[in-house]
């Protein structure tokens, strides 16, 4: 298989340019193309020679992502992506609109090999890792099709991130680049179900992101009920990597709490969650859980809510409850790729 291009750094394709016989400048022409005019084919390449595009053609690809479905919320905006890839494997990406800008939400993997009960994103089993031009061209592809800039990243799609490691890193080296989408690291978020080799990896980095872990229970018998990951890396070992991280890193962590009527929602969950992330930098992000056809679990009340937020600002915790976007979209990650592996 070709090597695709858009996962190649700037070196990496002078590199190839040069031993091509081109001329440094090709390279800066390519890369421009890709990045910053964000082209789909190398015949929009049209500063480039005719012979030249043809020798890229028989020497590299280009993985993009081709809309399959498009789903548009009628009550705030958000776009759901189902986007087909180069080999027919589908993907998910949501587009979300914020009063400082939008936000997209990628995928980083062709399903996901985690299992956790509530998701639906590995419902349909894990196919594969994507490439980091194909992450990026679920960015380029949603902002073409609306005409819009996108300002933030969320790595919270289908798969899990740290499991796909390098081709992750390899995507946050290349969006950030200023001479491409130029995104500051600051405004991504990356999510993890709690991959403890990873996030030390990451921490190594020490990249100025926001990392996100998908917590979800406050002990080892809830979690490992919910999420399988917690067999490996059971609670306090993930907590004492996030202590670990915010140390050397001095980023704050945001954990995720998917809040689940009966399962992990009472006020003893809310009083040991609050007595696990004492002292941490951190706070911790509630989400209603959304229901999957799958699945049994049911989001908690209000009136539940309101009371595990009560316990956890009465021992200093910081909590938000997380806003829903797009529900009458299914904006949620798994639905519309399970829809379709389904038909």
């Amino acid at each position: 298989m070709l090597k695709d291009i858009r996962s190649m750094s700037y070196d990496e394709i002078l590199k190839e340019i040069l031993e091509m016989n081109e001329k440094k400048f090709v390279a800066n022409q390519i890369y421009s193309w890709l990045h910053k005019h964000q082209v789909s084919s190398f015949d929009e390449m049209t500063n480039i020679s005719k012979t030249l595009r043809e020798k890229l053609k028989k020497n590299f690809n280009t993985f993009n992502c081709t809309i399959e479905k498009k789903l548009v919320s009628v009550y705030d905006d958000t776009v759901k992506y189902l986007f087909k890839l180069h080999d027919g494997e589908f993907i998910e990406t949501v587009v979300m609109k914020y009063k400082y800008g939008y936000t997209v939400c990628v995928s980083s993997q062709v399903g996901c090999k985690m299992g956790c009960n509530f998701c639906a994103s590995g419902i349909a089993g894990f196919i594969r890792n994507l490439e980091a031009g194909e992450i990026l061209s679920q960015i380029y592809t949603a902002q073409k099709d609306l005409g819009i800039k996108v300002s933030h990243v969320v790595m919270m799609g289908v798969g899990e991130p740290l499991d796909n490691f390098d081709n992750v890193i390899r995507f946050l080296s290349l969006v950030t680049d200023e001479n491409g989408q130029n995104l500051s690291m600051r405004n991504i978020s990356l999510s993890t179900c709690g991959v403890v080799s990873g996030i030390y990896k990451l921490m190594e980095k020490k990249l100025q992101l926001t990392l996100s872990i998908s917590l979800h229970a406050p002990n080892d018998e809830i979690r490992s009920k919910t999420m399988p990951v917690n067999k490996k890396w059971n609670v306090d070992t993930l907590l004492k990597a996030c202590r670990d991280y915010t140390k050397e890193t001095s980023r704050r962590i945001s954990f995720e709490y998917a809040m689940i009527s009966g399962v992990n929602d009472s006020d003893e969950c809310a009083k040991e969650l609050a007595s696990k992330l004492k002292g941490m930098l951190c706070h911790v992000n509630l989400i209603p859980v959304n229901s999957v056809k799958e699945r049994d679990y049911t989001r908690s009340n209000d009136q539940r809510i309101q009371s595990f937020i009560r316990i956890l600002e009465k021992y200093s915790i910081n909590v938000t409850v997380r806003r829903t976007l797009g529900s009458d979209i299914n904006a949620s990650c798994g639905q519309l790729r399970r829809g379709v592996k389904s038909e």
